[in-house]
């Protein structure tokens, strides 16, 4: 017994004994904090999964209507572009201009029978105050009002077919009064 009182009594085991708690002390703390740290890799890889399946999704779901919005966009220019084709197929019809001059110059004619007076420079004034007013109504409201109510100043026109206007034009060729 006398030789461990001796041995304690020696400062390098006291030196040994302090070094050893301070390293069973350590020890611990870091097993505490490696576990510790092993549990948050474990929430974080399972929080990391959990965003990325979220994220796929959402760019699943984000692809899927962005495609969708494309298909409808496509489908729109198609339309877009059928309608225009069809209003210059529209526009271009036989007879269209022709009406629409005939319109224009009924409308001249009855602003200048309420202005008598001066008719030449009048009746100029009056024209072009009919082709802007003609312009003014191919488009919009206007358009849709002149459709559904013709106006008031225009006389109604008579369509003839092609066979009736070429008969009319030969009698007026061969009409001796004509000339």
């Amino acid at each position: 017994m006398d030789q461990v009182f001796y041995v304690l009594s020696q400062p390098f085991t006291w030196g040994l004994v302090v070094g050893l708690f301070m390293m069973v002390m350590t020890w611990r703390l870091m097993h505490k904090d490696v576990s510790m740290l092993r549990s948050d890799n474990k929430r974080l890889l399972e929080e990391s999964r959990e965003l990325q399946s979220h994220l796929s999704t959402q760019l699943k779901i984000n692809a899927s209507g962005n495609a969708q919005l494309e298909k409808q966009l496509e489908e729109l220019k198609e339309q877009n572009e059928t309608l225009r084709m069809n209003l210059n197929t529209a526009q271009q019809k036989p007879g269209r201009a022709e009406r629409r001059q005939l319109e224009v110059l009924e409308t001249a004619a009855s602003t200048m029978r309420e202005q008598a007076p001066g008719f030449a420079p009048a009746w100029e004034k009056a024209l072009r105050d009919a082709e802007a007013g003609q312009k003014e109504a191919e488009g919009g409201f206007k358009k849709l009002i002149r459709k559904v109510m013709p106006s008031r100043k225009t006389s109604p026109v008579i369509s003839m077919d092609e066979s009736a206007i070429q008969d009319i034009e030969k009698n007026l060729e061969n009409d001796p009064n004509n000339a």
